[in-house]
């Protein structure tokens, strides 16, 4: 058994026969996990995976929680840093006659599938938690700490009150309407 293949395949989940209910599985990497998944992103990191698995009749829902951290290098000063990790995320597998991906959280998976392998998703939840701006925490600034919060609530709806707007912004709007909309207004009239 090649050392690639042992690596991985400590995230194999056996699914054949398991009862519908509640599975919990603890796992733990380092550095090697990184050097067998095909990616230049990562290459050093530690951390643990506590996964929940529910299986009914239909479908398998894997929640994963991640805590950890990653050696990143900093866009600036080259210099390498720990980012910690930490991530809550889900993947539902629906049972189904062929392999694919819905969507980012739901595929169907074959219903003769004996055995899932984890390692992509929890590879694929650690890259999307990093940063877009990899910024060594010495050189951060308050700028560059709302990046970080704003990467963190991207994808998420933000709902503000347009209140009233200040006599200054009056004539912007007014200049900005297509005259297509002025010929409309004045059909109105």
């Amino acid at each position: 058994m090649t050392e690639k293949v042992k690596e991985l395949s400590k995230y194999n989940i056996d699914i054949y026969g398991l009862e519908d209910k509640q599975y919990d599985y603890d796992m733990e990497s380092g550095d090697a996990f990184f050097e067998e998944l095909d990616q230049d992103l990562i290459e050093h990191g530690h951390f643990k995976t506590h996964v929940v698995l529910n299986k009914s009749a239909t479908m398998i829902q894997l929640g994963f929680h991640t805590e950890g951290s990653v050696t990143l290098t900093c866009d600036r000063s080259l210099e390498p840093f720990e980012e910690p990790i930490n991530s809550d995320d889900r993947i539902i597998l629906k049972f189904g006659d062929r392999n694919e991906e819905l969507t980012e959280e739901i595929e169907i998976i074959n219903r003769n599938t004996n055995r899932i392998n984890v390692a992509k998703y929890i590879f694929d939840f650690i890259a999307l938690s990093l940063p877009v701006k990899k910024v060594h925490p010495s050189l951060r600034t308050e700028e560059d700490e709302l990046d970080l919060e704003d990467d963190e609530t991207e994808g998420k709806l933000v709902y503000t009150s347009g209140g009233e707007p200040e006599d200054g912004d009056e004539g912007e709007d007014e200049e900005k309407i297509d005259p297509r909309w002025e010929a409309l207004k004045n059909l109105k009239k």
